[in-house]
């Protein structure tokens, strides 16, 4: 190449390639991964309950930043499957797991690492291309020199386990603290790509799985410990009413709440259906918030039969 040496400084300012990709958390329940996607999101996109085990869809928020796009896929929590649906739910958080482009493992700063955590590591360990990140969670629960203990665990159970994390990063999602840097810190994780969706949006799950997971929040909410797993919801339909004029639309919504035995009718009507009355209340304010507009919701209570462990009913309720 006699003759070529003209050499042609690259400018400083470059522009960076844009990157767009998938990142998931997993974490045990209730770790903090379902508040942290709200967070870095920005608005409530995945179903946030104090009760482990509840998100079972594959939610996903979008983040926005200028030149990357952050696509959140929530998966189940892993854990050791009692039933069918708990073996369903653990396949699809493998076959997540190995499809996403960064993943992030979340650990609550207040709680000693335990078999759970180990567990999910140790399958985590097995998986090898995919880059992994541990984002402390609850930092605002804990003192400093409980963090930095925390930490340094977090960073030997690793090593145990042969591999090493592309960073540790402590997070408050509800003090708001370092969220934003753990943003910064998955793009770079991120392949190059232009964005994969539309500016504005914010999830790409279908609007009526998102009203069903609201209202399944609702009715999960107070209720006791025997339900968690027992309810399921089913909107059967979603429509505008007909007669209604441009500047005052209303959502018509009808709503099934399954679960798996007759005895557990009363506890999610309670007495004189006040319990339900407040599920359809709460889960009204969500819903006309999501869809921007005034909804009438009309709920109903039906028992399917032992539904987690008949396929049957699985499919039908959308598993």
């Amino acid at each position: 190449m006699a003759g070529m040496s003209v050499s042609t400084p690259v400018s400083e300012t470059a522009e960076a390639p844009h990157r767009a990709g998938f990142a998931c958390f997993v974490g045990r329940p209730n770790a903090g991964k379902s508040t942290l996607t709200n967070a870095l999101v920005g608005k409530k996109v995945a179903i946030t309950s104090n009760r482990p085990q509840t998100t079972r869809h594959t939610v996903r928020g979008i983040v926005h930043r200028p030149g990357a796009q952050l696509i959140l896929v929530d998966t189940p929590g892993l854990h050791k499957p009692r039933t069918l649906l708990g073996e369903r739910l653990n396949d699809v958080v493998r076959t997540t797991w190995a499809e996403v482009d960064v993943i992030g493992f979340c650990l609550p700063a207040d709680q000693k690492l335990g078999p759970g955590d180990r567990y999910i590591a140790k399958e985590l360990a097995g998986i090898r291309k995919t880059p992994k990140v541990a984002v402390v969670t609850k930092t605002d629960l804990v003192d400093s020199k409980t963090l930095a203990e925390q930490l340094l665990a977090v960073d030997r159970l690793a090593a145990e386990l042969g591999f090493a994390w592309a960073e540790i990063v402590p997070v408050s999602a509800v003090g708001d603290q370092q969220v934003g840097l753990l943003a910064d810190l998955l793009v770079p994780l991120l392949p190059e790509s232009p964005p994969l969706y539309p500016e504005g949006d914010l999830t790409d799950e279908p609007e009526q799985v998102m009203v069903a997971e609201l209202i399944r929040e609702a009715a999960l909410e107070g209720v006791r410990d025997e339900l968690p797993h027992s309810i399921a919801v089913v909107v059967e339909e979603m429509v505008p009413r007909a007669d209604r004029p441009a500047d005052r639309p209303l959502v018509d919504i009808h709503a099934n709440v399954y679960i798996e035995r007759p005895s557990q009718k009363g506890i999610i009507i309670g007495p004189k259906g006040s319990r339900l009355k407040e599920v359809g209340t709460k889960s009204r304010k969500h819903i006309e918030a999501l869809l921007g507009t005034p909804v009438f919701l009309d709920l109903h209570v039906k028992v399917a039969k032992d539904w987690q462990r008949d396929p049957k009913q699985l499919r039908r309720l959308g598993f």
